[in-house]
């Protein structure tokens, strides 16, 4: 599982590493964060629907499906993550893989040895951005009486896979290439059979490195830069 991710870039630098055109002018991000938790809102990259240009927008993470009923319905973290395996034919994603892929942007993920409890980092090497495969949705608030407006939450997931031998977990997050982009990001219709399952890879442990991150980045309300690294006395 993919549960925690940190980010270093700020909203210009995300532009112009991803080729955004949107405005954002109005667009408000922290220059950085390094503590990122399911539910809270994040920068999501996909191909705007009149344009084919990409734009970035605040999105919730946790996949909220469209036929949802009520929010409530969708209970604690199990829509943060799709399973490569079962994206394409899962109720909760199989609409969402077909035309509404989105690239989440991130400097690194984090994950835990499941024997120590250490938690550790994991970003490609010499410090690229990531670009973890995510799916989006739109749902819909019911209307509690017909003079209200209507209410749109937009929300994500991110799509993992099997690890590398690398990262110390069963699960990684899917990383897209630069040269994927465009491919990922496309909302044309296409055959079944052109769907980009084939992006849905582990990336190659020899481009990544690791490193052993806070122990207290286990809590969200820790959230700064000391969270990358082992405190100075750490072992």
């Amino acid at each position: 599982m993919c549960g925690r991710y940190y980010r270093r870039s700020d909203k210009q630098r995300i532009a112009d590493h991803f080729k955004v055109r949107s405005n954002l002018s109005e667009f408000v991000l922290p220059d950085s964060d390094y503590n990122v938790a399911p539910t809270t809102f994040q920068p999501v990259i996909r191909e705007a629907r009149d344009t084919a240009d990409r734009e970035m927008v605040l999105m919730r993470w946790g996949l909220v499906p469209f036929f949802t009923k009520k929010l409530s319905d969708v209970k604690g973290i199990s829509t943060i993550n799709a399973r490569a395996e079962t994206v394409a034919t899962s109720r909760s994603y199989r609409e969402p893989f077909k035309r509404r892929r989105c690239i989440v942007p991130a400097s690194g993920f984090y994950e835990w040895d499941a024997k120590t409890k250490q938690p550790y980092r994991f970003e490609l090497s010499n410090g690229p951005p990531l670009a973890f495969a995510g799916l989006w949705d739109a749902w819909k608030e019911p209307k509690k009486s017909p003079q209200q407006v209507d209410t749109w939450l937009q929300s994500f997931t991110i799509i993992t896979t099997d690890p590398n031998e690398l990262v110390v977990h069963s699960r990684m997050p899917v990383i897209v290439r630069p040269s994927d982009y465009d491919r990922w990001l496309s909302r044309a219709e296409c055959d079944p059979s052109h769907l980009p399952l084939d992006l849905l890879r582990p990336y190659p442990a020899d481009e990544m490195e690791a490193h052993k991150a806070h122990p207290d980045v286990g809590n969200v309300r820790n959230n700064g830069p000391e969270m990358l690294d082992l405190p100075r006395n750490g072992a």
